[in-house]
Order: structure tokens, then C-alpha cells, then sequence
């Protein structure tokens, strides 16, 4: 038999679209790394094997968050290799790999989210007002609601509910949620989609995208990176627009379960981390501020 591997891509229905995009980068370079060593197939690749080969990884030097990723990718295919029957066990049982590094997630200042959404540097020559009512609308969101941007991404028209204030979100796993729209957010959706969508509309653009780019395709993760290049005083990724949100609602008070609803979140474990942020900050400002700190 051989490897399977763009199966077992279809297979990953449940995951973003990323994800399954490094999950084959990660099973082709084992695959390389197997055939190397004389394995031809996945029937000859016992636990000491992967072992082996996460040993290997960490000899390369690769971060230990990349390591991880490979590790869940080995887990998912041979899970899905002995759900399906090509192999009589499951070889990644127990596999551990080391565990990611502890990262805080990047927080925007108040000065930078002004810079951000209120007063854009000017840095193009070729910006026009549609233009500017979609990146308004893109940001809004990306803060306002916390969007995933794959999530924001894949927003249709039937997703936008104006007189509402709300928006219905496709997230992870095919899972549905619904999320307010701040007033600013309400406003700039509005000009856009009644005023600005239209200049961008070509032959054979998607009818019911939300966001297109300039070709009038739907609107990609790379034009929303580019959107925070154009728009960011500093290097900013799109995700610590998200991470803000986040942490601006528990700076308010907000409960932990209610901003685990708004971002999607699957376990409250993933949203505790903004707990910590939130406890950083008070930290910075109880160190810069009180006169016996």
C-alpha cells in the first residue's frame, strides 16, 4: 500500500484550512524522512519509529511548538490510518512530543488601536474611499467581534444581520455562533456594503462574499495581512487583533465563560490564557503607576 497522504487530507473536514495545509507539509517530510530510512510504507512504522523521528526534529533544532505540530499531525493520521483499516494498530498511541512554548499572545496598546482604526497613517498613494470603507469594516470586526480571520474571510452576505447588530460566525469544525457588532463595526459594514463592494465586483466574483479584494475575488488571509500592513503604525498580525478583544473584555469585567462564547473557543483552557494577560497588564500598571511599587 502507499502513504495515502491526499486521502487522508480530505480526510481533515474538521480543521481550518491551514491547518490542513501544514499537517501535509508535516506528514510529507516524515514520509521523505521514512523512505530514507527504508520504510516504503505505513504498515512498517511501529511507535519507536516516531519516536525516533520527533528525536530527530529536535536534533534539527525546531522549535518545540513546530515539534508539537508534528506530533498531532503524526496522531491524527494514524488514527485515521486505523479507523479506516490500512493499519491493523494505531503506532502514535501515547506518543508524546515536547510541549509548546509558553507564549502570552501579543496585546495592542490603546495608542496602537487608535493608529489602527481611527487615524491610519497614510502610506499609499493609491487608496480610494471604497478601499477605505473595507478596511475599516475588516478592522472593526477583526476587534469589534473578535473574528477569526478565516472566520471573517468566509463571511457571506446572509451572515449580516445590520438591523440586528449581529453576525453569524462559521468558526472551527464547521461550528456555528453568534456575535454582536459594536456600533463603529455596525457603521462601517453598512457604508461598505451599500457604498464601497460595489467598486470592487468583477466578472465572475463571488455574489455573496462579504469581502472581496482588489481582483474581486473573496478577500484571503494574505490580503488581510496586507490590509494591517497598509493600515499599522508598526508590524501587527491580524490575530492580535483577536487577542485584544479578548483581553479588553476581561480588563472590563467580562466573564471568562461569556468571551469563551464570543471567540469560539471549544474549551474554556484555550481562553484562560487571556486571564494571564489581563494579570500582566495590571502587573505593568501597578509597577509604572503606585508610588511604592
Amino acid at each position: 500500500m502507499d502513504w495515502q497522504l491526499d486521502r487522508f487530507a480530505q480526510s481533515l473536514t474538521t480543521v481550518a484550512p491551514a491547518t490542513v495545509v501544514a499537517y501535509q507539509g508535516d506528514m510529507a517530510a516524515f514520509v521523505d524522512w521514512a523512505e530514507r530510512g527504508g520504510v516504503e510504507d505505513p504498515t512498517g512504522v511501529d511507535r519507536l519509529l516516531l519516536r525516533r523521528y520527533l528525536a530527530y526534529l529536535s536534533t534539527r533544532r525546531y522549535a518545540r511548538r513546530t515539534i508539537a505540530r508534528k506530533a498531532a499531525a503524526l496522531r491524527r493520521y494514524f488514527r485515521w490510518l486505523a479507523r479506516t483499516g490500512a493499519v491493523p494498530v494505531d503506532p502514535s498511541l501515547r506518543l508524546s512530543a515536547p510541549a509548546g512554548d509558553a507564549r502570552l499572545p501579543e496585546v495592542l496598546s490603546r495608542s496602537d488601536l487608535e493608529t489602527l482604526l481611527d487615524s491610519p497613517p497614510s502610506v499609499v498613494d493609491d487608496d480610494t474611499p471604497s478601499r477605505r470603507m473595507r478596511d475599516d469594516a475588516v478592522l472593526e470586526l477583526l476587534y469589534g467581534s473578535g473574528l477569526r480571520v478565516a472566520e471573517l474571510c468566509g463571511l457571506n452576505l446572509g451572515d449580516v444581520d445590520i438591523p440586528q447588530q449581529r453576525l453569524t460566525v462559521w468558526g472551527k469544525g464547521s461550528k456555528q455562533r453568534q456575535v454582536p457588532l459594536s456600533e463603529p463595526a455596525v457603521e462601517a459594514i453598512q457604508g461598505w456594503l451599500e457604498r464601497g463592494r460595489v467598486e470592487f465586483l468583477r466578472p465572475g466574483s463571488p455574489l455573496d462574499a462579504v469581502f472581496l479584494n482588489n481582483r474581486g475575488n473573496r478577500l484571503g488571509p494574505r490580503d488581510v495581512r496586507r490590509i494591517l500592513d497598509r493600515r499599522a503604525a508598526s508590524p501587527t498580525h491580524p490575530h492580535a487583533l483577536r487577542h485584544t478583544f479578548a483581553t479588553h473584555l476581561l480588563d472590563g469585567g467580562a466573564d471568562l465563560r461569556v468571551v469563551q462564547e464570543l471567540l469560539g473557543h471549544a474549551s474554556l483552557e484555550t481562553t484562560q490564557v487571556y486571564t494571564h494577560v489581563s494579570k500582566e497588564r495590571l502587573l505593568q500598571v501597578y509597577d509604572t503607576t503606585h508610588p511604592r511599587a
